[in-house]
């Protein structure tokens, strides 16, 4: 007789609830979902980080044009009086018409910017992170493409700038873009919250 309760197993053991009993429906629910596969939030992100990075590529490619075809060479518009204006120069500097006389360093410094979100999306599993990326990535491209394809060389070309607010330098929607995105990323990492989704507290 003992021997056939310990074979079968006892109701009072911790081992009595074996394999043959039926997990209770809160525990069997957490159970489906542990096993149910993920989905794949991390390309979702990537995929929001090249979007925004292609919009706003895109939107600071086609200012250019348009201002190197319709505003080069003519006077100021006055967008609100002498506040704001569009006026078309040629930068060789960083943005905002910073330094320069380091065109060719501000070219590597872009093209590594690059490089690094490339490599950052590989981990990226959080929203506000990929369009802050998106927005560096745009706008260091954007910058970069000039800097490659407009003259007075390959590497050495001057950025087209147009928006020239009154007391301040004159910028582009590149510009933009990379302040907007560097200003979010402050924002997220104040608040703890890292490229992977987690959130650190110092």
């Amino acid at each position: 007789m003992a021997e056939a309760e310990r074979i079968i197993g006892t109701p009072d053991t911790p081992d009595a609830a074996g394999d043959g009993q039926e997990l209770p429906d809160d525990a069997g629910q957490e159970q489906k979902r542990e096993q149910a596969p993920q989905r794949p939030r991390g390309k979702r992100r990537v995929a929001v980080l090249f979007a925004v990075a292609v919009f706003a590529y895109l939107l600071d490619l086609v200012s250019k044009m348009i201002v190197v075809a319709k505003l080069e060479h003519h006077e100021p518009i006055e967008i609100v009086g002498d506040w704001l204006r569009f006026a078309a120069i040629r930068n060789a500097g960083a943005a905002f018409g910073f330094g320069e006389a380091f065109t060719i360093i501000f070219t590597v410094i872009a093209a590594a910017v690059i490089v690094v979100i490339a490599r950052l999306a590989r981990k990226l599993r959080s929203l506000p992170w990929a369009i802050a990326l998106g927005l560096l990535l745009g706008g260091a491209l954007g910058n970069l493409t000039d800097r490659i394809f407009r003259a007075p060389g390959v590497f050495e070309g001057a950025v087209v700038d147009f928006i020239a607010p009154k007391h301040f330098a004159v910028f582009n929607l590149a510009d933009s873009a990379i302040v907007c995105g560097g200003i979010l990323i402050v924002i997220l990492s104040f608040r703890g919250l890292d490229p992977d989704g987690t959130v650190h507290k110092d």
